[in-house]
């Protein structure tokens, strides 16, 4: 089957379509027919070689991609699902050796993959479930009550976008960061209260919240320098670990989404919320496989809104 994946890691250019032996469902697995793969910033580690200690006793090609959508064709035995052969599904996936989702066929954990919300395309769909997963395992870590605040930086981006609507859909307060250009936009995510973004935003939410909001969602990877923003005692998740030393007693929360693999029931949920509009699926532009590698220079650039998609 075509597939995009690196053999010798590198820049963007490193990308290939390449042939890799088709994928069955096994015991406990299914199999999906992929129409959509969604670009993720741990692509780019696992292609530049920064995560090459995750492929170290796995030969090449080593297929990219945490995520995507298309429809389900296999279900091997004892397999964990309601779901039906020709249904629509989203999927997430730990992507080692062979197992990337940029790929025509996908072969994952039953738990790992959840019906597409209705009326959704694929390519939108294989937006939500790395960034909706993680944005759902932050705030179950932080565990705030509803009426709590929590103040989300990087907001405007894929993660924190959806941190800040799963925040009001569980009825907290939330501020966020934003540039000017972002404003907008993450209003219309939700936010409570927008603050400008920067190096000194733990200052600004402080003005917001005088005496320091319950926790932070730190999407902006400002690591200490966003512990000012947070009451004593308060929370800090984090996506890429944690460079400092805390204070006043906050708990530091790492967010590792593998932890969320094959959690069902938050990836339905995900889905079902999106059917009724509490999360919006963000598609920025779409590639075939041949232009994996301008999806991945896009990507790179920054300052994308949405998510970049490989279509098969």
């Amino acid at each position: 089957m075509r597939a995009v994946g690196v053999v010798e890691f590198g820049g963007p250019d490193a990308l290939r379509v390449v042939e890799v032996p088709e994928p069955h469902a096994g015991p406990g697995e299914v199999r999906i027919r992929v129409h959509a793969a969604t670009v993720n910033p741990t692509d780019t580690y696992i292609r530049n070689g920064a995560r090459a200690d995750l492929t170290r006793d796995i030969p090449p090609p080593f297929v990219l991609g945490m995520d995507a959508a298309g429809v389900l064709d296999e279900i091997g035995d004892g397999a964990n699902t309601a779901l039906q052969i020709g249904d629509r599904v989203m999927a997430i996936t730990r992507p080692l050796g062979a197992h990337g989702a940029y790929a025509e066929w996908l072969v994952v954990p039953a738990e790992s993959v959840a019906a597409s919300p209705v009326d959704s395309t694929d390519v939108e769909a294989s937006t939500l479930p790395m960034n909706g997963l993680t944005a759902r395992l932050t705030l179950d870590l932080l565990g705030l009550r509803a009426g709590e605040s929590l103040a989300v930086t990087g907001a405007a981006g894929a993660y924190g976008g959806y941190v800040v609507q799963l925040a009001k859909a569980d009825g907290l307060r939330v501020i966020a960061d934003a540039a000017a250009s972002d404003e907008a936009l993450v209003r219309s995510l939700g936010a409570d209260v927008v603050v400008r973004r920067g190096d000194d935003v733990a200052d600004r939410i402080r003005d917001a919240v005088p005496d320091g909001v319950d926790a932070v969602a730190d999407g902006a990877l400002m690591d200490a320098r966003i512990l000012p923003a947070v009451r004593d005692g308060g929370g800090l998740a984090v996506v890429r670990g944690f460079a400092g030393e805390t204070e006043r007693g906050i708990v530091i929360h790492p967010v590792w989404v593998r932890d969320y693999l094959t959690a069902q029931a938050a990836l339905d949920r995900l889905g079902r919320q999106a059917e009724a509009g509490a999360v919006t699926l963000r598609v920025a532009a779409t590639f075939p496989p041949e232009r994996a590698a301008d999806a991945h220079r896009q990507l790179e650039a920054g300052g994308t809104r949405g998510r970049l998609v490989i279509e098969f």
